[in-house]
């Protein structure tokens, strides 16, 4: 299923994948970026015609930003509007007010709704980046499948919903998160899988160059970088020697082209000039893939 949208699995990927469809399990997928863990998300969600809802974290991320929030613009409109017309009644006034009509749905209650479909895939994307308060507020979600708002509530998904967890583990996630999660570390694929891949994303390029580009990249992923480069800078730089319409790797146009695949300015200058040349003569005399 993955691979006929595009996703070209390794088989431990695949097989935990299976399971956490099979059992309604969220998945935890751990690894460097770039490796393909948002993508997965993607193609689940476009391989099954569900609804992908993602949940971007970041640092001060917190309840009412993830579950939901009240339209207060359009709560004070109908307070004026209610003085306006000699309403006194307050308790009725406050019940109108808590109610869907003012509800601002955010990514988690949104999951929890009943979609077009069948349940949505609700990708919680770079967990790592929230700090651990959040991650208690989610056990919820994640054990129960129901968040719960103050004022309404406590609102239970009628169909648990396909959920994915990615972090670049930048921070550990806490181990109670990971209970109640299946987990897979996401590594950087061989060349074999990643030639498979570069095939799939990038058609248009030649067997000959697509096999040195993936070869180049396998080979820089073993020198001493701040950041290697990963699967989604593999496709990238393939795609921007597409552009430039080259038909082989040499010196001068990976020099020009480093911006694609390595994101620090110490990285490039350390690649640039003799060291690519190096690599490349490498690549040529040893080949990764025959």
């Amino acid at each position: 299923m993955l691979a006929d949208h595009g996703y070209i699995s390794a088989r431990a990927l695949s097989t935990v994948v299976f399971l956490a469809l099979k059992l309604g399990r969220p998945l935890l997928l751990e690894g460097e970026a770039g490796v393909g863990k948002t993508e997965i998300a993607k193609v689940i969600a476009t391989a099954l015609g569900r609804r992908l809802i993602r949940l971007q974290c970041y640092e001060g991320l917190d309840a009412a930003q993830a579950v939901a929030d009240w339209n207060f613009a359009a709560q004070m409109i109908a307070i004026r509007t209610a003085e306006a017309s000699g309403t006194t009644d307050r308790d009725a006034l406050r019940a109108e007010l808590f109610t869907q009509d003012y509800l601002i749905e955010r990514p988690l209650l949104a999951a929890m709704r009943p979609q077009p479909g069948g349940a949505p895939v609700l990708l919680i994307d770079e967990l790592d980046r929230t700090d651990e308060p959040f991650e208690a507020f989610l056990l919820e979600a994640l054990s129960d499948f129901q968040v719960t708002i103050p004022e309404l509530g406590t609102i239970r998904a009628a169909e648990a919903p396909i959920v994915i967890v990615t972090s670049n583990r930048t921070r550990e996630v806490h181990d109670a998160l990971k209970r109640r999660c299946l987990y897979h570390w996401v590594d950087y694929p061989d060349a074999a899988r990643e030639l498979a891949i570069l095939k799939a994303r990038a058609p248009e390029a030649s067997q000959s160059l697509s096999t040195e580009i993936v070869a180049f990249v396998q080979r820089l992923r073993g020198e001493d970088l701040f950041k290697k480069p990963g699967v989604a800078e593999t496709i990238d730089w393939a795609k921007c020697l597409l552009a430039l319409d080259a038909i082989t790797l040499t010196p001068e146009v990976i020099s020009d082209t480093l911006g694609a695949i390595l994101k620090y300015q110490d990285d490039i200058q350390k690649i640039q000039g003799s060291e690519a040349r190096k690599l490349l003569d490498e690549i040529r005399k040893e080949p990764l893939l025959k």
